[in-house]
């Protein structure tokens, strides 16, 4: 797949060959080359920065989004959508990574137990036949969540775990309350409620996420935010030094 937000796959083969430090050499290996990115993952910036707010979600949302639509147009889906499979570039461009679970083509009626735990839709836990534009939608849901409020959602996507069955069972109010996030725009409380549904069929198409209020808001620019989010970067890691 060809696009900003996906990783480039330069060359793959089985004739790759080692040489160890001992000078031993060991042919006929099977490797992949991909493009070299130097940001790092996503999930550390998430780490150094914390909660980034709404704006900044939009900018990376944004790109996830590109990146998902482009996939699921090609009739691909990634199935372990998460913070460590995103690399970041110099320029704060997101690559996905990592299609070791993606699948292809027949994508709408899988049962494969495939994800990490903490991304993972329910229905892929409860062992349902799952749609897989779904399932990435959630990830996609979890890491929005993340990186706009620091924190998971949840520590899993199950009936029994307490957060989760807050939102299953309607208690959304003291969902917020209980992540403490009381503050985030009815906007995108009501964007998130929508993706994390127990539902699949309730849960927005990537095309249709990028039309929800949460995106529309009237002074947002993209270069803009990219560039205060990099000078925010450079001064947090200008201190840790």
């Amino acid at each position: 797949m060809q696009h900003r937000n996906i990783i480039e796959l330069q060359s793959f083969g089985d004739a790759g060959v080692v040489k160890k430090p001992s000078g031993r050499i060991i042919n006929n290996l099977v490797y992949v080359q991909m493009e070299y990115v130097s940001g790092g993952l996503l999930f550390d910036l998430c780490q150094m920065m914390g909660a980034m707010g709404e704006d900044f979600g939009r900018f990376f949302a944004l790109q996830m989004l590109d990146s998902m639509d482009h996939m699921h147009t090609k009739r691909v889906v990634h199935r372990d959508l998460k913070l460590e499979n995103i690399l970041l570039d110099n320029q704060l461009d997101l690559k996905v990574a990592d299609f070791g679970f993606a699948t292809y083509k027949s994508i709408n009626k899988l049962k494969s137990y495939r994800g990490t735990m903490t991304y993972m839709a329910p229905e892929i836990k409860e062992g349902k036949e799952y749609d897989g534009e779904k399932i990435d939608v959630f990830s996609f849901a979890v890491i929005l969540f993340i990186i706009v409020h620091g924190i998971f959602p949840f520590k899993e996507a199950r009936k029994e775990e307490f957060f989760y069955n807050l939102l299953m069972t309607g208690q959304n109010e003291l969902y917020f309350q209980k992540v403490n996030g009381q503050n985030l725009s009815v906007e995108f409380k009501d964007l998130i409620l929508t993706l994390f549904s127990y539902d699949p069929k309730v849960r927005l198409t990537a095309a249709q996420i990028r039309e929800h209020a949460w995106f529309q808001k009237p002074n947002f620019n993209f270069e803009n935010t990219r560039a205060q989010l990099s000078t925010i970067i450079n001064q947090k890691s200008n201190e840790m030094q």
